[in-house]
């Protein structure tokens, strides 16, 4: 999901100057999809630009091996993007574009490289990215889209996307799409860099193997820090629930999976905890209503321990008895309110049971609340496939 990059998370110079951002700069970033298509559209987004950003040339390709995070390219691959027939867009203030349709065949799990050339930057420092993405992105001065292989010695990496807001495949009928609402554990961290190994792409390759859940296409509508109730590294849940759902392409099932941020930056105390929690219950209902308005099944996930043992060297910063509590007296209402279509129970498959209120030791990351890769493979094996009907 596109959200406002923090100024840690902003390019480093010289892509970054005093008034612009990647003047004069070549991105090439990788996205996997979801299902297999023929035909593809780009999305770019300027959600949260304070000014126009003027896409001067954009081009699509495979990368070498199928590899995510791979600076090369397959020759012969690269594709040029128009946006309404013109090989360059300018997305105003708040706003997104959508190129035209791209002849790129996919399969189930392809992995796409998107190259974007910036002739003047965007203006200020508000842009529009997702810091969370877990797969190394290049950036190179001047234009380099018709590159190969960026070697050069201007070329820099990071672990973030910019200004990607999508990618749509054109597929038939009986496909659709689910979306999850989530934040830093659905986005991914503790996940292997490059790996597609968030909880989400491990979902969507054992959906791939049935086929009643085969043509269902996830999108990963997480980010790090998020919660439901206040912006923070993102718009809240409760305000997004329309960008990110309703006005999705196919969604036929959404889900949500927050909260332990609003747990864990309310206070310590009892009464902190019992408001933040009154509130969290009546926003769950307020999404569900909306989702389900829309015709579309909505699916609740209790939220996951973050507890720290008494043996550990590092502490986990929510970790707390009153918002433990407040935890549990979610997960009751997530379990047993009726509120949602249907409960995935992610506590019980990763809880210690020895000690609910913490991680079982070998999905816990180090930091007592993000999963590894063997957490997100637990959630994803243990999703009950049959909610999909």
């Amino acid at each position: 999901m596109p959200q406002q990059v923090e100024p840690y998370n902003l390019p480093p110079a010289p892509f970054n100057g005093s008034d612009a951002v990647f003047r004069n700069s070549s991105l090439r970033q990788t996205i996997q999809v979801g299902l297999a298509a023929d035909e593809i559209r780009l999305r770019l987004s300027n959600a949260f630009g304070n000014n126009d950003l003027n896409i001067t040339r954009v081009a699509v390709s495979l990368p070498v091996k199928n590899e995510a995070g791979a600076s090369a390219i397959e020759v012969g691959s690269s594709k040029k993007v128009l946006f309404s027939g013109s090989p360059s867009i300018s997305i105003p203030e708040g706003g997104l574009a959508v190129s035209d349709p791209i002849e790129l065949p996919l399969e189930f799990r392809s992995v796409v490289t998107i190259d974007l050339y910036l002739e003047q930057g965007q203006g200020g420092s508000a842009i529009t990215g997702h810091p969370g993405s877990r797969t190394t992105s290049f950036m190179a001065l001047g234009d380099t889209l018709d590159q190969h292989n960026w070697t050069s010695s201007s070329v820099a990496s990071t672990e973030h996307w910019y200004f990607i807001s999508a990618i749509e495949g054109r597929l038939d009928t009986s496909s659709s799409s689910f979306a999850i609402v989530g934040d830093s554990i659905t986005d991914g961290r503790g996940s292997t860099t490059n790996a597609n190994n968030r909880w989400p792409d491990l979902l969507q390759r054992r959906m791939r193997q049935h086929d009643a859940t085969a043509n269902i296409a996830i999108l990963n509508e997480a980010a790090g820090g998020n919660r439901i109730l206040h912006d923070s590294l993102g718009p809240n849940a409760v305000s997004r629930v329309d960008r990110d759902v309703l006005a999705q392409p196919g969604v036929q099932y959404a889900m949500i999976f927050e909260g332990v941020n609003d747990i864990g930056v309310a206070g310590p105390n009892e009464q902190s905890q019992k408001e933040i929690g009154d509130q969290l219950l009546v926003a769950y209902q307020q999404i569900a209503t909306r989702v389900q308005a829309a015709g579309i099944p909505f699916f609740g996930a209790t939220i996951t321990p973050f507890g720290t043992s008494p043996d550990s060297n590092y502490t986990q910063p929510y970790s707390n008895v009153e918002r433990e509590k407040t935890r549990q007296r979610v997960n009751t209402f997530i379990r047993h309110s009726g509120v949602f279509d249907a409960v995935l129970d992610f506590d019980r498959v990763v809880r210690d049971p020895q000690a609910p209120s913490q991680l079982l030791s070998q999905f816990d990351s180090g930091d007592h609340l993000h999963l590894n890769a063997a957490g997100c493979q637990a959630i994803a094996n243990d999703f009950p496939l049959g909610i999909f009907v």
